[in-house]
């Protein structure tokens, strides 16, 4: 993870994509929202969404990983000691939307774009940076958004 001086507002990346099946659609749905729009296609069709969809906690599920992947390969490519400090905690997020479903074979693509860096009077020597979290899907409709914060060490402080 760069440093909090090192992260630039603006600064975009894609994570990759993710392509929901049926199977995997019930599975994670079964373990973690077992609404029955996820876990029934019978139930699902009867439902106000007419078919199987993902629980937007999946969704949410397969940024994170995609995320962790693309920081793993990140800090790979830089050498594991670059110096740089780890990925710090989150406070939480904001503004989570889920506006159009998920359906089974829909391929979702994952970027996260800073849109803010926040200093930390309390702490001076940590930072807050958010960051837009965005799933789209293959007919370019946003699927899936949230703010999310993240605690990111300063090189620099007092």
């Amino acid at each position: 993870m760069p440093w909090f001086e090192d992260i630039a507002i603006g600064e975009k990346t894609e994570l990759g994509s993710y392509t929901f099946e049926a199977d995997d659609i019930v599975s994670f749905a079964a373990k973690f929202d077992p609404q029955p729009f996820h876990t029934d296609e019978r139930a699902a069709k009867a439902s106000a969404y007419g078919e199987l969809i993902a629980s937007g906690w999946h969704t949410c599920s397969v940024w994170m990983k995609l995320m962790v992947k693309t920081r793993i390969a990140e800090k790979a490519r830089k050498g594991e000691d670059d110096g740089s400090p780890p990925g710090g905690p989150s406070p939480g997020f904001l503004e989570l939307k889920w506006p159009t479903p998920v359906r089974a074979g829909d391929t979702i693509a994952y970027s996260t774009e800073v849109i803010e860096k926040v200093d930390l009077k309390s702490r001076p020597n940590l930072g807050i940076v958010r960051s837009l979290n965005k799933g789209v899907n293959q007919n370019g409709e946003l699927v899936m958004s949230f703010i999310g914060q993240g605690l990111i060490q300063k090189r620099d402080h007092p």
